[in-house]
């Protein structure tokens, strides 16, 4: 089976912690039964080179806004713009296939905004949400739910 394969931005540590406890349960899973997929992952920064992705992937992205509310008031997302110009770039966005979100949910509404933005912006579906850095009942949603996909 092909493993699973995530593109994700990490600006204070919480989706690479996440993302690196998923790939970790996808190992354990896997070594149970070899059907089960592994994770395999690719952090992209200001520093990366634009690539040509050649598999399918998730991105996974978290949301730092800088004023309005997400809603009436307008936006202004800071910080993880550059995964959205990498899977905006050439024919990235037709192989992804799925956005998954954290933030912090005391931002109400602005809870996984540049998640959702993404997802209508790519038009694929938003498939998950964790809170911050996850706890291990997100893992095993997320991972179940990508495995199938």
């Amino acid at each position: 089976m092909s493993p699973i394969r995530i593109l994700f931005i990490s600006i204070e540590g919480n989706t690479r912690s996440f993302v690196k406890k998923l790939a970790g349960y996808a190992t354990g899973m896997h070594d149970q039964d070899s059907h089960n997929p592994l994770v395999e992952f690719e952090e992209i920064s200001e520093q990366t080179d634009f690539a040509d992705e050649t598999d399918p992937f998730f991105a996974f992205v978290p949301t730092y806004l800088d004023g309005g509310n997400g809603i009436d008031t307008g936006v202004k997302e800071l910080m993880t713009n550059t995964l959205g110009e990498y899977i905006d770039y050439n024919q990235n966005a037709s192989l992804c296939q799925g956005i998954v979100g954290s933030g912090n949910k005391n931002f109400n509404e602005q809870y996984c905004l540049t998640a959702r933005r993404y997802a209508s912006k790519f038009n694929v579906p938003f498939l998950a949400d964790y809170e911050l850095r996850g706890t291990g009942r997100d893992v095993e949603r997320i991972y179940e739910l990508l495995a199938k996909l």
